[in-house]
């Protein structure tokens, strides 16, 4: 007989999400009466704009409930199209647009569409933790090459040269970068795409951060828009979740070369079908730019967030970091404390009831990421709770 238990799938040995798993006992001390303070949120604390959830609502009562094309509706994807080429600078056509539910999903299907076994994936770290379980799942292999804080979390060029094999199929790429915070200089990206290119290797630029950046010296660049030879070996990931406050509206969407962007269609009829019809609406009054204002006030409300969280963290004995420059995590080194990043926020959450997230699973140990997505009140609570901790257990 079948011992079903024992199934050796590629996705059965799958670890779930430790950021959703600490989120999950934060919220359950909470609702016992603990007076947690939580820094885990890797969303927006704003609602999504007036103008896009009209649009979604509008869509529904003119009846936009059937199916689109498994690539999304052609006027979205037409936007994105002059999006990425006004916006971007990266020349592309609407047929090479997939929109699919969450930019994590796009993430996903590139990888599949892409990588099997035998095949090898690059993967810089620290690294949002969803990456290596998505080349796992598609019975590939993962090839992490850790970055220093004293460069930024960039990954230097020579490491990668180093770390590619004829194996080597992909490089994922994010910037800016959770959880780091890191915003990539167009020096560094001219480097690693002229690796890419001329070692014949694909990167998936994770840009899904991009318009949260602060700081003129530090712009976003897509790699891809460095020149039309780059172009044909990059998948462009991007969504709405954070941008737009939309991370419950699951839409994101990419941009491949035609030959690759028709194999991930394929892969995605699928499996989905197509992105929820309404929703699509919603994110074209968004392209539209009727909730620009409301963009401009979340980003500016972020920068001055990421200097309120680096100021006082910085300061607390023990803890290491650099100021970010986009998205709206700040990475902690923690390891003078001699505990481990899971002991540390177990701990950290039982003591002080602070809720952070350990990096062991961001290929990060001995660091934990912090989220500003959150009130100044809460950032202010937050690093106190946070001192009072490092001093008790400080040298």
């Amino acid at each position: 007989m079948n011992d079903l238990k024992n199934a050796s799938g590629f996705m059965c040995h799958l670890h779930p999400s430790a950021t959703l798993a600490i989120t999950a006992m934060a919220k359950e001390m909470k609702e016992q009466g603990h007076d947690v303070c939580s820094m885990c949120a890797g969303e927006p604390d704003f609602d999504t704009p007036q103008p896009i959830k009209d649009a979604c609502i509008a869509a529904l009562e003119a009846g936009k409930v059937t199916y689109t094309p498994a690539s999304g509706a052609p006027e979205l994807r037409k936007l994105l199209a002059a999006k990425f080429q006004k916006e971007n600078g990266i020349r592309c056509a609407w047929d090479e647009i997939v929109v699919a539910p969450g930019a994590k999903y796009s993430c996903f299907t590139a990888i599949a569409a892409l990588c099997g076994p035998g095949d090898e994936v690059i993967i810089p770290a620290p690294y949002w933790l969803s990456y290596p379980e998505m080349v796992t799942a598609v019975g590939a292999k993962v090839v992490e090459i850790p970055t220093r804080m004293e460069n930024n979390y960039e990954l230097d060029p020579a490491d990668l040269e180093a770390a590619i094999t004829e194996n080597t199929r992909l490089l994922i790429l994010n910037t800016p970068s959770n959880p780091t915070g890191a915003v990539y200089r167009r020096e560094t990206l001219e480097k690693i795409a002229e690796i890419a290119v001329r070692r014949n290797i694909m990167i998936l630029a994770d840009e899904i951060y991009e318009k949260l950046t602060y700081d003129a010296d530090k712009p976003h660049v897509s790699i891809a828009s460095l020149s039309d030879e780059v172009n044909e070996h990059v998948v462009t990931v991007n969504g709405f979740s954070k941008t737009y406050a939309m991370t419950g509206w699951r839409l994101g969407y990419l941009r491949a070369p035609r030959w690759l962007a028709r194999r991930i269609i394929a892969f995605q009829s699928h499996t989905t079908s197509n992105p929820t019809t309404f929703a699509q609406y919603g994110a074209i009054a968004a392209l539209e730019g009727k909730a620009d204002k409301e963009v401009r006030h979340m980003c500016e409300e972020f920068a001055k967030r990421r200097d309120l969280v680096y100021e006082l963290i910085s300061a607390i004995p023990g803890v290491k970091c650099i100021r970010p420059q986009g998205a709206f995590y700040l990475l902690c080194d923690v390891s003078s404390f001699g505990m481990t990043s899971e002991e540390f926020c177990n701990r950290l959450l039982a003591e002080e009831k602070l809720a952070a997230i350990p990096c062991c699973s961001f290929g990060a140990e001995g660091q934990i990421r912090l989220s500003y997505a959150c009130s100044e009140e809460n950032i202010r609570d937050a690093a106190g709770r946070l001192d009072a901790f490092c001093r008790e257990h400080g040298n």
